[in-house]
């Protein structure tokens, strides 16, 4: 069982959003990683809109579905640097991108149990 509950996953999602996003200047990302960087915040956007999170708006698609996609897209994240040979900027950013993201889904609690109220006895 993780200790980031759902409500911290969303917000850390729309931090991922934010930094797929000023990736390209912060890390002077050009050609394909800057396409890549600005397509991951969109996807990333669009995934985190769709998800129906526990004790939120019913979206979709399941929470747990968005652990198992940011699971993929996080191995994904270290491995492509490394296969492609993607230097400075572009290694760091998507590397270290790829590892928040597996920290995150490691440690989010994707099984959560709703609160009930006790039932009253008469």
């Amino acid at each position: 069982m993780g200790i980031i509950p759902p409500g911290v996953h969303r917000i850390l999602d729309y931090l991922a959003v934010i930094a797929f996003a000023v990736a390209p200047t912060v890390f002077r990302l050009h050609g394909n990683t800057m396409y890549l960087a600005y397509a991951l915040a969109l996807v990333h956007l669009i995934v985190t809109l769709m998800t129906h999170f526990p004790e939120g708006a019913r979206r979709p698609l399941a929470f747990h579905i968005h652990g198992a996609i940011e699971l993929l897209v996080g191995i994904l994240l270290v491995c492509v640097p490394l296969i492609r040979h993607w230097t400075f900027g572009a290694r760091r950013f998507y590397i270290g991108m790829g590892i928040a993201l597996l920290i995150v889904w490691a440690l989010t609690r994707y099984r959560y149990e709703a609160r009930v109220a006790p039932s009253a006895t008469v």
